[in-house]
């Protein structure tokens, strides 16, 4: 598959502490696979349960289906809807 701007997988960085990250290197080293296939796997298989735990049902179902913005998008349309309300200097 072409890497594109809508698939390119994003990094995340995690403070781990030492002996999680000895299991972590150690199962990769033991079957061959990366750390980060193993990170990829467990914060896919465990990320439902985190949102069911700590978002609102009105979130979660927004979330979910698709409709919640970004918090990148979202500061994004705030700062489009003040630029364009703001006089440019040449009209000061």
């Amino acid at each position: 598959m072409k890497r594109t701007a809508e698939n390119q997988r994003k990094v995340v960085a995690v403070r781990v502490n030492p002996q999680i990250e000895q299991r972590l290197r150690l199962l990769a080293e033991l079957t061959g696979r990366r750390q980060s296939f193993f990170l990829q796997q467990m914060i896919e298989g465990g990320i439902g349960a985190m949102e069911d735990v700590w978002l609102s049902p009105d979130v979660l179902s927004r979330v979910r289906s698709g409709t919640m913005p970004s918090r990148q998008q979202a500061s994004d349309a705030i700062s489009d809807l003040f630029a364009s309300s703001m006089p440019n200097e040449a009209n000061r």
